[in-house]
C-alpha cells in the first residue's frame, strides 16, 4: 500500500533499460523455521474442473465495467468460463505479508490463487519458498511479450515464478484547488503554508529515498551518516507538525476530500482519480520506480486458471486497455502500437510509456542485508509511529 515498500525503486542508466536492472539484494526473512519447499508445499490443481480465480490486487488499480465499456476481467470471464473473484486488499506490502505469512509460512492456504506484490517482497517470498514455478508453457505471451526492461530481474532472472501486472512512478500530488504549486519534495516538508496538510507513504524505501535525496545523498549508495541525516529531517517534520499522516492507498481520498493538500503519490492512482484538480508531478529531486507482480502462492488449488490470466494480460492489446484505464507503465511489449486503437491520446502518455529523458531521473535504493534492512525499518517506524 509499514516498512520497505509497495515499490522496489530503480535506477535509470539509460534508455527503456533503466527499468529492468532489480540491485537490490535477496535476503531471508531470518526465520528458517518458516522456509517452505514449494515443490512438497503444493495442492492438487482443480483448475480443469473448478473454473475459479481468487486475485488479491492493489486498489484503483484494474478497469472496471462502466456502461457499454466492458473491462479486461470482465471479457477475460467470458472468453475462458473462468470466474475470478478479484479482491483490492493490498493496500501496503508487509500489511499484506502480515495477512498470509502464517499461512504460507507453516505450509497452509492462504485461500488466494494470485496476488501482486512489489519486487522487493516478491523476491522475499520466492527466496524462501512461498511461491509455485508458473508454467512456461501456458504463459507463453509473457515470455514472448514482456519488456526488455523487465525480463530479467536479478531475484528471478528467467521470470520462473511472477509476472509484472504494472509499473510506475512514485512523486508528488498536490491539490491545485487548495494550495499553490509545488515543485519539490523540500517543499513538503518546509513550507509553513503546507504545516499539517500533507501525508508521506508507509512504504519505507519511497519515503527515504526522497528524505536522501533532498539531502544530496544517493538513494541507491548512502552511509550509515547519510541515513541517520535523513532520518533527522523525517523526525524534525513530524516533530514540526508538517505531517499530518503516513498512508498507503488511501491518502487518494484525503487529498481529494482536503484532509491534505499535498502528499508522496504513485503517478497512475492520480490520474485515475479523475479530479482535475489533483495533480501529479516529479519531484526536482528525481523519481521513484518501482514494479508490482503477479505471484502464484503455495497452495493455490486453481493454478492453471491463474496462468491463463497472467498469459491474458500479456496480449499487447488488453495490455492497451488495462494501462489507457490505470495509467502505470506498461511491461508488456506492442501495447503502444496497440493503444493507437485503444486510445490514441494515450499513445504518448509518459506515465504509461516513459521516455528516456524520464527514466533517466528515476532512482533505486540501496541494497541491504536483512540486519541492516531491519536497522533501517525500525528506524523509519520510530518516526512514522507504525
Amino acid at each position: 500500500m509499514a516498512g520497505v515498500d509497495r515499490r522496489t525503486v530503480l535506477k535509470g542508466v539509460g534508455g527503456a533499460a533503466a527499468l529492468g536492472v532489480s540491485a537490490f539484494a535477496v535476503t531471508r526473512f531470518n526465520t528458517p523455521d518458516r522456509e517452505q519447499d514449494p515443490a512438497t508445499c503444493s495442492a492438487e490443481d482443480i483448475s480443469a474442473t473448478d473454473k475459479r480465480l481468487v486475485f488479491s490486487n492493489w486498489p484503483e488499480y484494474i478497469d472496471e465495467d462502466d456502461g457499454d465499456y466492458v473491462s479486461t476481467l470482465t471479457q477475460f470471464e467470458k472468453d475462458t468460463g473462468i470466474k475470478v473473484r478479484y479482491t483490492a486488499d493490498v493496500n501496503d506490502n508487509n500489511e499484506f505479508f502480515a495477512k498470509v505469512s502464517n499461512q504460507l509460512g507453516s505450509c497452509s492456504s492462504s485461500k488466494r490463487d494470485l496476488f501482486a506484490l512489489t519486487d522487493w517482497m516478491a523476491a522475499r517470498m520466492i527466496q524462501v519458498g512461498w511461491i509455485q514455478k508458473l508454467d512456461a508453457t501456458k504463459v507463453p505471451n509473457l515470455h514472448a511479450n514482456i519488456i526488455d526492461s523487465l525480463k530479467s530481474p536479478d531475484w528471478d532472472p528467467k521470470r520462473e515464478y511472477s509476472a509484472p501486472w504494472q509499473s510506475g512512478l512514485t512523486g508528488i500530488a498536490y491539490n491545485k484547488a487548495k494550495v499553490g504549486e509545488i515543485k519539490s519534495f523540500k517543499e513538503l516538508l518546509t513550507r509553513k503554508d503546507l504545516k499539517g496538510r500533507i501525508s508521506l507513504l508507509t512504504e519505507m524505501r519511497d519515503t527515504m529515498a526522497f528524505l536522501l535525496l533532498i539531502d544530496g545523498a544517493d538513494p541507491a549508495s548512502f552511509t550509515p551518516d547519510q541515513w541517520d541525516t535523513a532520518v533527522d529531517l523525517l523526525r524534525k517534520a513530524r516533530s514540526d507538525g508538517q505531517v499530518r499522516s503516513f498512508t498507503g492507498n488511501e491518502y487518494v481520498q484525503d487529498l481529494a476530500s482536503g484532509n491534505v493538500v499535498a502528499c508522496e503519490a504513485w503517478s497512475g492512482d492520480i490520474a485515475n482519480a479523475g479530479d482535475e484538480n489533483l495533480v501529479w508531478i516529479p519531484p526536482e529531486e528525481g523519481i521513484i520506480i518501482w514494479a508490482d507482480n503477479m505471484l502464484v502462492p503455495n497452495l493455490a488449488t486453481h493454478q492453471a486458471n491463474a496462468e491463463r490470466l497472467i498469459d491474458y494480460y500479456y496480449e499487447p492489446e488488453v495490455a492497451a486497455k488495462l494501462a489507457a484505464y490505470n495509467s502505470f507503465i506498461c511491461p508488456v511489449k506492442g501495447a503502444q502500437e496497440a493503444m493507437q486503437d485503444v486510445d490514441p491520446e494515450q499513445v504518448d502518455n509518459e506515465l504509461i510509456f516513459p521516455t528516456e529523458e524520464t527514466l533517466s531521473k528515476t532512482h533505486r535504493f540501496m541494497a541491504l542485508d536483512e540486519a541492516t534492512m531491519r536497522t533501517y525499518e525500525g528506524d523509519f517506524a520510530d518516526v512514522t509511529g507504525a
